[in-house]
């Protein structure tokens, strides 16, 4: 193999730009030519494609977003749309593309291996860290940190006011963002997917910690609730209890800022375990991290098998709440 590709797809993930220049200086380093294709998959369908160096990734490791850009295509979800990637692909001599994103890129990447000759390896990078086949993602560990800023000194307001406030995260379908902001922000109830959301329940807990002397009451929210996220949830209490609250929506300031020390290194290892995957043959799975090994998964299984929540920090919220 002489020469390979790298993308980003999808939302956008602090890390990235750390695996991007991992992955071209490591491949560097293997005499390897390293493109970068610029706007995901679509980048691929305009030829949007150029070389990249070792001064080409210089002084991105600490940046957040991607400096390869990313979007969505729905081209890429058509038979002539991959076709034509594909072709695109062998005229430009790729031999292996490493795709950066989430269960959507690497629906894209089986795709196109299975209708060419491109191999594949995917890197998960996405702050839900839903993916199967790793413990954490990229850009997982800096948007937990981001959200537990906010919810720190949104706590030192909602004392001083004396009012629950509920604050809704980022987890449309998982609620692995919500259940470690919750524990490590110290919230009084963690709202998310995985779990029906009991209103009457919630309204009678915000209640007895009031009378319990508590000044504040912090409610985690995954926006994918239910119950139908912060808003509906918060107008439902105040039907049943009458207190003022406020309501508190972090949405896409989990995305950005300089990704923290643990994503940095855990999209670096990554990175060079991608290169490292295709000189060894491998194509068609995602690296991974598990239990400190780096691990291969094959890309269908990442989003057709389940990642499960830590049972033990499930069975944390209501004993630490207190």
């Amino acid at each position: 193999m002489k020469k390979i590709g790298v993308l980003t797809s999808g939302g956008d993930a602090p890390g990235m730009n750390a695996c991007i220049r991992a992955i071209v200086r490591y491949g560097i380093s293997r005499k390897l030519e390293v493109v970068g294709i610029r706007g995901g998959y679509r980048g691929i369908l305009a030829k949007d494609i150029v070389k990249l160096g070792s001064r080409s990734v210089a002084n991105i490791i600490h940046r957040g977003g991607t400096i390869l850009e990313t979007a969505r295509c729905d081209e890429m979800k058509t038979e002539q749309g991959i076709r034509k990637a594909n072709e695109t692909l062998q005229s430009e001599g790729i031999e292996g593309l490493i795709t950066i994103g989430g269960d959507g890129t690497f629906r894209g990447a089986v795709a196109l291996a299975e209708a060419g000759d491109v191999k594949l390896i995917g890197v998960p990078g996405t702050i839900d860290n839903d993916v199967y086949g790793t413990d954490y993602t990229i850009g997982f560990d800096t948007a937990i940190n981001t959200a537990l800023g906010a919810i720190d000194k949104i706590r030192d307001t909602a004392g001083s006011l004396q009012r629950p406030f509920f604050v809704e995260v980022m987890g449309k379908t998982r609620g692995f963002i919500a259940l470690e902001v919750g524990i490590a922000g110290g919230a009084e109830e963690i709202l998310i997917p995985e779990l029906p959301t009991k209103i009457e329940q919630l309204s009678l807990d915000i209640s007895r910690s009031f009378k319990k002397g508590k000044k504040s009451s912090i409610v985690i929210v995954a926006e994918g609730d239910d119950a139908g996220g912060a808003f509906s949830i918060a107008q439902q209490v105040w039907e049943r209890l009458g207190l003022e609250y406020r309501i508190c929506v972090l949405g896409h300031v989990q995305r950005g800022g300089c990704p923290t020390a643990r994503d940095r290194v855990l999209a670096s290892k990554l990175g060079a375990a991608a290169v490292d995957a295709l000189l060894e043959g491998k194509a068609g799975y995602m690296v991974g991290e598990f239990k400190g090994d780096i691990t291969l998964t094959a890309l269908r299984e990442t989003w057709e098998k389940r990642k499960d929540l830590d049972s033990n920090s499930l069975r944390l919220i209501k004993a630490l709440s207190g």
